[in-house]
Formats: structure tokens, sequence, C-alpha cells
């Protein structure tokens, strides 16, 4: 007996695969740069994310299958690229630049609103009553999920949140780029794309900071399964939701990694989330459950009005 999964399912699963991976790389990240340089990290991180990349999708890239791909969209493979590095580089430059990390990852849960926004206007998707009170609520679950009460606002603060809007919208229309161009361009090239170019851009950081290639064989390890994890999976997953589902609606969905991260950061350090989290984190589940289930809720309505 066959079972067909409609394409709207097998979008949602592949948003929570890409959900589930970014969340562990949280940690797989964190314990990397307590061993190596920033530089160094993104050196290897993205060189294994290469090797993931080209080792899995190594049919969807061999040479014969991808030269026409890149002829006829070199400038939207150029231009997604650009974007994904603009992106990364101006969240990190954030971090980097304001005291406390914890406002940059409030503020970092604009990219959906972004996304959506871009959606409803170029893409001309549409959502009932239902899915945009579920959007609404799991962008606001995860605003409430980053939300550190009583934390002054230093002086870097604006800077940061210029670097963390560019970052924001630079994410956001190369979401939307890849979604217009997801049937001419595949899921393994956008993925091996992003890789590629931040790949470069960390061994140029490596060159100018001065630092050793050399690290310890320890950081190897975490580096190769968090590459696995995000510049891999992640990536892929989350480019391959869009050939199914709407490029907000996978946004929106990929925010309740917040959630995640939550449950991982309990689960890996024994860290208990505090009251704020746990509330952001239950409307972000009711939040996706409407997001998710609007459509199909609302047909049941009608459904049982026509009975």
């Amino acid at each position: 007996m066959n079972l067909k999964i409609k394409d709207t399912t097998k979008g949602y699963i592949l948003v929570i695969i890409s959900v589930l991976a970014m969340a562990n790389v949280y940690i797989f990240s964190k314990a990397s740069l307590n061993l190596v340089h920033l530089s160094q990290f993104g050196v290897y991180w993205f060189a294994f994310g290469i090797f993931f990349n080209l080792l899995f999708s190594r049919k969807q890239l061999k040479p014969e299958v991808i030269k026409p791909v890149l002829r006829e969209n070199f400038l939207f493979i150029l231009l997604v690229g650009m974007l994904e590095l603009a992106g990364t580089a101006a969240f990190f430059t954030a971090v980097k630049t304001m005291t406390n990390p914890a406002l940059v990852s409030f503020f970092a849960n604009s990219t959906p609103v972004f996304v959506t926004i871009l959606g409803i206007i170029v893409l001309k998707e549409r959502f009932n009553a239902l899915e945009i009170l579920g959007i609404f609520l799991t962008v606001a679950g995860a605003f409430v999920i980053a939300y550190n009460p009583g934390l002054e606002i230093p002086s870097d603060f604006y800077k940061a949140l210029v670097l963390i809007l560019i970052s924001g919208v630079s994410f956001a229309v190369s979401t939307i780029l890849s979604k217009k161009n997801i049937k001419k361009v595949p899921p393994s090239v956008l993925s091996i794309n992003r890789v590629v170019f931040l790949f470069v851009a960390s061994v140029i950081f490596l060159v100018i900071s001065g630092n050793s290639a050399f690290i310890p064989k320890e950081a190897l390890i975490w580096l190769s399964a968090g590459a696995f994890l995000g510049p891999f999976l992640a990536a892929f997953t989350g480019f391959s939701a869009l050939k199914y589902i709407e490029a907000s609606r996978s946004s929106v969905i990929g925010s309740s990694k917040a959630l995640f991260v939550l449950l991982t950061s309990w689960f890996y350090f024994n860290m208990i989330p505090g009251n704020y989290q746990l509330i952001g984190g239950l409307i972000t589940i009711l939040g996706v459950f409407m997001l998710t289930g609007g459509k199909r809720l609302l047909y049941k309505k009608t459904e049982e009005k026509v009975i």
C-alpha cells in the first residue's frame, strides 16, 4: 500500500527537520568556539559544510547536471550567495558590536516578519484569519522567549540594531528569491552556493586576522558534527521546504527554533527555562499549530455548516 504524503506535509516535515538541526547547531557551535577563534571556526565549519553537501548531493552536483543550471541562473545564484553572506556578516558583527548578545537574539526574530511582508507583496502569498493569527503568535512567542527583563539598553544598541535589520532584510530577500526560483535551481545548488560564499569569506577573515589554520583535534569533532547539522542539513532541508510551502510559512515556522534551543539547552546543559521563556514557548506552539492547521480547521468548520 503506497501512502502519498501531501506537498504541504512534506514542506512542514522539512522545516521541522531544519529547525531541529539548527537548535542543535547552537550547542555544537558554542562548544567549538570555546576551543577555536571565530576565523578558524568559519573556515572549518564551512569547509565541512562543503564536504557534506558534495557527499550527500553528489548526483545533483555532477558537472553535467550543474553546468546548465549555473549558466542559465548565474546572476540569481550570485545574488543569493551575496545576500546570505551579507546577512551572516551583519548578524555576527551585531553580536560583536553589542555588549549583550541577548538583545541581538531578540531582534533577530524580525526576519520572519520581513519574509511574510515580502511574500505577500512579491509572491502574492495569502493566508486566512486563523493562519494570520498563527503567524503573529509564533513570531511573538519567539520574541518573548528571547526577552530579557530588566536588561538596560547599551550605548551601542542603535548601531547593532541597524546591523540586525540589514541581516534580517538580507535573509528575507534571499528567501523570497529562492522561493521564486526553486523550480529552476535545486535546493542542493542553493545550499552549497551559500556555504561556498561563507567559506571564501572565512578564509579571507582568517588571513586578515593572522590566526593559525591548525586547531585542536577535539575541535574537529565538534565542528564536523555541527557543520553536518547546520551548513548541510538545516540549509538543505530549509531550501527544500520552499518547493512545497510558502516562503513566509516556512520562515515563521523556522522562528520556532528558539523553543527548541531552550529544550536542547536544558538537555545538554541542564539550563532551566525562566517563566518568560516557558510562556513564549507555549505561545509559539499555539502559533505553529494555528499556522499549519488553519486551512484544515476552517475547511472542517465550513464542511460542518454545509452538512
